[in-house]
């Protein structure tokens, strides 16, 4: 394809608009353009990228035997409310109205729209088991779309759900989605690590997210040294501590600590340690209020204080609440002489003595306050983020800590949705029995991008070859008869041998097509210039090394095809 003939508007300068490098480069390369907060129109090289992930998708979907379908983008609230989702899953759902009031919702997932359509059509053991996929837009009113492909409210996903006989079934069923995003991410040239997450909005007993490996990501991942563990850190695991302190109590006193609200003032000013001292956070449920008290250097895992709690919702309380409930502003809170509040607590709290907690009261703090004695915990649980240096909860010595970026997710639902909705089949014995279910997700823009965050450089992205939007930019340096002349001979030679190019056949200075082609980040670049073609020669540019090969041009076409060969693993 020519650039002359192509709708690549790159830009020079960085957008205002960009947080992270794979929405900066996207912008700036020409893949993408903003529609709305959240919202973007695919450009040709993006959307050759997004239809490249789509097929490495489509091949080890069809491998591991699911079949492809395609669900409406609009489903009715009914399918929703059998589940209890339309009011379960909140702002994050766009809910529309047809012309007779009929409400509607965009699918964000559409577990409801297949369980509905497998209840009507399957009816025997014979038929299952069965996992149906497609490849379709979703949308979800995020409250803050940001990182451009990486969180937006509308976008590409994969979403799969296989349905089976019984738990046996189900977790083969989900071995085999395992398996097979272990080849779709290894295809796509990325590196990752599946972990143990969160079910969320979703549901469900268990669930593994893949994530791509990266210091820009979103997320915070948490891994033993052994290997044997990985968990996103609002899934892992935070053992009690071992042991509890042997240390003297010693007596409640009430001290001022004049302007001292956060961990790091209150220990300085009363020369304590983080380890010493129990924060007391509140926050407001639909029935009540509820204290959750964590060490000073722990942070409160909310991800994990909804599920004890069984909400879908949590806020912490304003300052309006807060000064209701201790007399005193934000800051200040504690557990001792706490009235008509639930107090519960993480586990590491259990073994303290003598540690400082909020006086109630306005620049005020007790120390040396004791459990039991000075005040009391209605229920101890794990409701904190692990850490780097947490020992493993597989006994696979410390955890360490990474960033990474969710580009898939795979979930073991069981009969969640299918005893909701009434997903049934007859067994063998001519008895009723509901459907297990798993379902599986993968962002394929949020894949693309996240390709661009693990390579790029200074100068623009670096794509793996499995998904570049071409694996040859063929840049023509001088418009000379002779350049245009070789450059149209190789050009159409390159693609003969099976390669996809992009010639820049514009009229431009040599520095604006090298700038352009470093930023767009094809594996290869082929220039063709006078002074090589003098001495029968074109060079060969390898984009990630910038290693440069002169070749004859009937060579070039069979060498740039092996060295792709050799870059795309298959699996």
């Amino acid at each position: 394809m020519r650039t002359s003939q192509l709708l690549i508007p790159t830009l020079r300068e960085d957008p205002g608009e960009a947080e992270v490098v794979s929405h900066r480069l996207m912008l700036r390369a020409g893949l993408i353009r903003k529609v709305a907060a959240g919202v973007y129109a695919y450009l040709p090289l993006g959307l050759r990228v997004i239809r490249k992930v789509e097929r490495i998708i489509r091949e080890e979907m069809d491998r591991a035997g699911a079949q492809e379908l395609l669900m409406p983008i609009a489903s009715p609230a009914e399918l929703w409310r059998e589940t209890g989702r339309w009011d379960f899953y909140g702002k994050e759902l766009f809910r529309i109205k047809d012309r007779h009031e009929r409400d509607f919702c965009l699918g964000p997932t559409h577990e409801e729209v297949i369980t509905d359509l497998i209840r009507r059509d399957v009816r025997s053991y014979r038929q299952l088991p069965l996992n149906c996929y497609q490849i379709q837009t979703k949308f979800r009113d995020e409250v803050r779309p940001r990182f451009g492909l990486m969180r937006g409210r509308e976008f590409i996903m994969k979403d799969a759900y296989s349905f089976d006989r019984d738990e046996e079934g189900a977790k083969l069923s989900y071995q085999k989605m395992y398996d097979a995003y272990q080849r779709i991410f290894t295809r796509c040239g990325l590196t990752f690590r599946a972990v143990e997450a969160d079910t969320g909005l979703i549901g469900g007993s268990s669930s593994h997210e893949f994530m791509v490996l990266a210091e820009t990501g979103e997320e915070t991942i948490v891994y033993d040294e052994e290997g044997t563990y990985a968990a996103n850190v609002e899934r892992a695991e935070a053992l009690p501590p071992a042991g509890t302190s042997t240390e003297t109590t010693r007596p409640l006193r009430k001290v001022p600590t004049p302007g001292a609200r956060t961990v790091e003032e209150v220990v300085a000013f009363l020369k304590t340690t983080p380890q010493r001292l129990v924060k007391t956070l509140l926050y407001k449920t639909p029935s009540e209020t509820v204290a959750v008290l964590v060490r000073g250097d722990h942070e409160v895992n909310e991800t994990k204080v909804k599920k004890l709690l069984g909400l879908t919702d949590l806020n912490l309380a304003d300052a309006e609440t807060v000064a209701a409930l201790t007399g005193a502003p934000i800051g200040f809170a504690g557990p001792i002489g706490l009235r008509h509040t639930r107090i519960i607590a993480d586990h590491a709290v259990t073994g303290l003595r003598n540690v400082v907690v909020g006086g109630n009261q306005a620049d005020t703090h007790y120390v040396d306050a004791n459990l039991d004695r000075d005040f009391s915990i209605s229920q101890f649980a794990d409701l904190r983020n692990a850490r780097a240096g947490d020992p493993s909860p597989r006994g696979g010595g410390r955890l360490r800590a990474t960033r990474g970026i969710e580009v898939g997710h795979v979930f073991m639902l069981g009969t969640k949705y299918s005893q909701a909705m009434g997903a049934k089949f007859l067994d063998p014995q001519g008895q009723e029995r509901l459907a297990v279910m798993g379902c599986y997700g993968i962002g394929v823009g949020r894949t693309a991008a996240a390709a661009i965050e693990q390579h790029h450089d200074a100068k623009g992205i670096i794509w793996p070859a499995q998904i570049a939007p071409f694996h040859i930019h063929l840049l023509s340096l001088s418009q000379s008869a002779e350049v245009s002349k070789a450059a149209r001979a190789l050009y159409d030679s390159l693609i003969e041998t099976g390669l996809e190019v992009l010639w820049d056949d514009r009229d431009e200075r040599a520095g604006v097509k090298f700038n352009d082609a470093d930023l767009i980040g094809a594996p290869y670049q082929v220039l063709i210039g006078d002074k090589g073609l003098a001495q029968g020669t074109v060079e060969l540019k390898e984009r990630k090394t910038g290693e440069v090969k002169r070749l004859p041009p009937g060579q070039l076409p069979q060498h740039a095809k092996t060295l792709l060969r050799q870059e795309i693993r298959v699996t």
